[in-house]
Formats: structure tokens, sequence, C-alpha cells
């Protein structure tokens, strides 16, 4: 891999692997799949606009997330279920304006390396995404455990919530070129599910997310490579692999 494409893949895996352990300690694991799709309108759009497509995947996913928010926190309704009713009609309008090689595209993603701002932007938007988790993964534990705790200690839960949803769906805006909307979802959460399974604290369940990701994005890509396959699925099936493989270490109490 070239340097850049190797520090955006780093860092997208890095982002994917630190928002997913709190998309699985928040029970969003079907949930966390799903929100990817409510990019496919955006693609669409910007698809028959002359748009770039990644640009109108990332709107769709900002917009999806501040619907979802405020209908979470208005009727108090389960977030999975808000972000399955937006994703049921995001694909549906997406699937009706995006056609041929174009949707193929946009639901398994294209391996071409990104272009010079493409590059910027990702970067830019990982590192930040990875700055958020790292310094509000405290709050964000005391929002999950207790909302009432998490008012009494200052913490503004909602807010908290929203930003979090919005580092969600960046991160899945910087691998959509890569793995696309049906593939996205599965890299936040295949490796944050691996390291519940083999961590015993916040600290190392982070640490293995990110390994766990990081491994399976750059072995993924140089096998797709050698076996000139489509580089998205075969990144999620060796996710999927070392899931299976740690559902063989028992974690000590």
């Amino acid at each position: 891999m070239e340097l850049g494409v190797l520090a955006l893949s780093v860092g997208m895996a890095t982002a994917a692997g630190l928002v997913g352990c709190f998309a699985v300690m928040r029970k969003m694991t079907l949930a966390s799949d799903a929100i990817s799709h409510v990019a496919l309108p955006g693609i669409a759009i910007a698809l028959l606009s002359g748009v770039h497509p990644m640009l109108g995947g990332l709107a769709t996913l900002l917009l999806g997330t501040l619907l979802i928010w405020a209908v979470e926190s208005r009727t108090r309704m389960a977030t999975e279920t808000v972000i399955g009713v937006v994703f049921s009609a995001a694909l549906a309008v997406g699937a009706m304006f995006t056609r041929g090689e174009d949707l193929i595209e946009a639901l398994l993603g294209d391996a071409r390396g990104p272009t010079a701002w493409e590059l910027g932007l990702g970067l830019a938007g990982a590192t930040g995404v990875v700055i958020f988790i790292l310094g509000a993964r405290h709050r964000l534990v005391i929002a999950l455990v207790s909302p009432d705790l998490a008012r009494t200690a200052g913490i503004h839960v909602a807010r908290l919530s929203l930003v979090y949803l919005l580092a969600f769906s960046l991160t899945v805006a910087l691998g959509l070129r890569y793995l696309g909307v049906l593939l996205m979802g599965s890299l936040i959460i295949i490796p944050a599910a691996t390291a519940k399974h083999v961590a015993r604290s916040l600290g190392s369940m982070l640490a293995v997310a990110v390994a766990v990701a990081v491994v399976s994005i750059l072995t993924g890509t140089s096998l797709a490579r050698w076996l000139h396959r489509e580089t998205g699925p075969v990144i999620i099936a060796v996710a999927a692999g070392i899931f299976f493989l740690g559902l063989l270490v028992r974690r000590r109490p």
C-alpha cells in the first residue's frame, strides 16, 4: 500500500474499533449495520447531480443521525427501533434512484485509491473520531450505566448521545469507499464483539478492537489483491475469522 492509503486505512480501522466498542455496549449491534444503509440515498442523489458520491453519503448519514436522535429524544423509543425505520426508508429510496454498477459499488465499495482531498478529509475525520472517543470514554460509560448518575455528575446525556451518533456516522462515511453500505457496519461491530469476549477492562477492550480492525483491513486488503477478489468482502471475512478464533479464548474472571 502507498503511505497515504495505509495511513487512511489504519485511521479508519482505529475509529471503527473504538466506536464499535460503545455500539456493542449500547446493544446497537444490529442497528449499527443498518445505519450505514442511510448513506445510500445520498450516494444516489450525488450520482444524479454530478457530486462526489461520498459527500452525498456523508450528508444523508449526518441528516439521518440528527433525525434518529430527535425522534429518540422526543418519543423515548429505542435507538434500534428508530434506526430500523429510517434504514428501511433510506434503503428503499436509494435503491429506486441507483442502478447497475453504481448500486453495486455503493453497496460493496470500491478499491480504488483516494484522491488527495479524500485522503486529507478522511484522516481529519478519523483523527476527530479517535480524539472524541478516547476523551469521552468514561462519560460514555457512565451515561450508559446510569443516565441519572451521569446527569448528577454534570454530564449532558442527550448531547453526548448526539455527538456519539455523529461520530458513528462519520466513521461509517470513512469506510464507504472501501466497504460500501453493506459491509462498513460489520467492520465496526465484529472487532468490538471480539474484544468484548476476550477483554477484561474498558482499556483492553478498546485496544483489542482497534487491533482486530487494523489487522483485518491490512490482511484483507493484501489477500484481496493476491486472490484478485473484491477488497471489502475479504476484509470482513478476515474479521469474522478472527472473531471465531477469539471464541476459543476463555476470558479469565
